[in-house]
């Protein structure tokens, strides 16, 4: 009554029920009250179950996930305007071309039941099983997707439909063009989904298992559950041998929130002899990785700058690696006690490369690049990737000007420090490097005086011993009492490379 209350016009009503004793029985005596009442109403049944041999009782076979195309489809010709009896001739031809057989590794739990029904233990699944919960065909040890999919597929063909003679032939033959329904049955991830779906289109695709089937049409998702059954169904819809207008059903827009928009591969038409895009793996993009890149080289307004970007960064490393106990005995109190040990691993690599040629010296642009690579090889931990990416950005920085002078140098050391605040998420305050290298790096920007600059990180880098709690680092586990005192090990190590960089004539 409320569906025939909805309708404009008495134009009927279309039960669609699955092959359920309860179903059939319920349902007809709706559509005959209807039907009483004056209410135009037919009644189609779905029985595309896989699972029980045909000669098997009078029930016939179930109503499962083929009953959500056979509503798709009746419901887009609905919306087109057919008839009553027209939409119930159309989801009889979809009857007869349509199969589905599913698989669960655990059956159905129902809410408010007091037993759990635990006839599957972690190494059986079971195949042929009902939306129910109802025992399938057969249970079986657990098997790998592509041996299930095959399990399914080859049923479904098997149990066949009826062609024009009444006679049984195979759901589908080489070559016919199919559109597969993978079925989520509840407690079934993306993840297994997805294999499930691979798996199915793989073996029915494949020519060398005489199958070479073309699936045109695949749905993957949650259409038909039960609860929480871990498990799926595939259910497979023969489109060759069905009318142009069936498929056009089938592809007619649908806004119903569940159901899902696939591609269409139509392929060379009814020759179907392209292959399907994702059958083939594409290829990995090859990469050279010993070549270099490109990277743009701005006009040098700095005089002298071979000769004295090797005697700062010298000087800088070799003051960072005699410092190695200084900083260790540091990071043993506030950290994890290699502070030292990192920092002169990573000083004796930059130091190794610039002698032998690894580091050129010629343009600030390659020399921190590569100064970022020597940092990356060798230092690891937190403030190794901190300072590979500082002079990352130092040199992407200077490779964007128009000329490098004084002061786009100190504004690339800004920018460096930026990245290590943005990445990082430290700022000033939180007891880590940035405590010295932030006032450093502004003190840079606003005087271009190295001087200064290490002036304002001893200045930073002696504030942190003041500092009652650390935002960051290993240093944020340590109570205050531990913390007092001592100074941050990264900020004593800015700190120390600064005052070498200043001594430098």
């Amino acid at each position: 009554r409320a569906a025939a209350a909805s309708m404009k016009a008495n134009s009927g009503i279309l039960l669609v029920v699955k092959n359920y004793t309860g179903d059939r029985l319920n349902f007809g005596m709706a559509c005959e009250k209807a039907n009483q009442e004056g209410i135009a109403s037919r009644i189609v049944v779905v029985a595309d179950d896989c699972a029980l041999e045909r000669t098997k009782g009078i029930t016939g076979a179930r109503g499962v996930a083929g009953c959500v195309l056979v509503h798709k489809i009746a419901g887009a010709a609905s919306v087109a305007g057919k008839s009553l009896d027209e939409i119930v001739a159309i989801v009889g031809e979809v009857n007869g071309r349509i199969g589905t057989l599913g698989v669960a590794l655990d059956s159905v739990t129902i809410p408010g039941a007091e037993t759990i029904n635990n006839r599957l233990d972690d190494k059986t699944i079971e195949i042929g099983l009902g939306i129910h919960g109802e025992a399938g065909m057969k249970q079986s040890p657990l098997l790998t997707a592509d041996e299930m999919a095959k399990e399914m597929i080859d049923t479904i063909r098997d149990f066949g439909r009826k062609n024009e003679d009444g006679k049984i032939v195979p759901l589908f033959e080489k070559g016919d063009a199919l559109c597969v329904l993978v079925n989520n049955l509840g407690g079934t991830s993306n993840f297994e989904m997805s294999i499930l779906a691979n798996a199915c289109v793989k073996y029915l695709e494949d020519e060398a298992n005489n199958l070479g089937c073309k699936v045109t049409r695949l749905l993957v998702g949650s259409f038909m559950t039960s609860f929480d059954m871990h498990g799926a169904s595939v259910t497979i819809l023969n489109l060759s041998c069905s009318s142009d207008e069936l498929v056009s059903l089938l592809d007619a827009p649908c806004d119903a929130p569940a159901w899902s928009a696939c591609d269409i591969w139509k392929a060379d038409g009814e020759n179907m002899t392209s292959i399907r895009p994702s059958s083939k793996e594409r290829p990995e993009v090859a990469v050279d990785r010993d070549a270099k890149p490109a990277i743009a080289i701005p006009p040098l307004n700095l005089p002298s700058f071979v000769e004295s970007s090797k005697a700062l960064v010298l000087r800088a490393v070799k003051s960072l690696g005699e410092a190695e106990a200084e900083l260790t005995k540091y990071d043993t109190i506030v950290g994890d006690g290699d502070c030292g040990i990192t920092m002169k691993r990573g000083a004796t690599e930059v130091e190794d490369r610039i002698n032998n040629g690894g580091i050129p010296t010629d343009h600030p642009v390659t020399m921190f690049s590569s100064m970022a690579d020597a940092i990356s090889d060798s230092m690891g931990g937190t403030s190794g990737i901190l300072l590979e990416l500082m002079f990352r950005k130092m040199s992407s920085t200077l490779s964007r000007c128009d000329s490098i002078g004084v002061a786009e140098m100190s504004q690339a050391v800004q920018a460096g420090v930026d990245a290590i605040s943005l990445y990082g998420g430290a700022t000033v305050g939180a007891r880590t490097m940035l405590d010295a290298l932030v006032p450093a790096a502004k003190s840079l920007v606003e005087t271009n005086s190295l001087s200064d600059a290490s002036s304002f990180a001893k200045i930073g880098a002696d504030g942190t011993a003041d500092m009652k709690v650390a935002s960051a680092g290993r240093s944020n586990y340590l109570s205050e009492e531990t913390l007092k005192g001592t100074p941050d090990p990264g900020a004593m190590a800015v700190s120390i490379v600064f005052k070498a960089l200043a001594a430098v004539p």
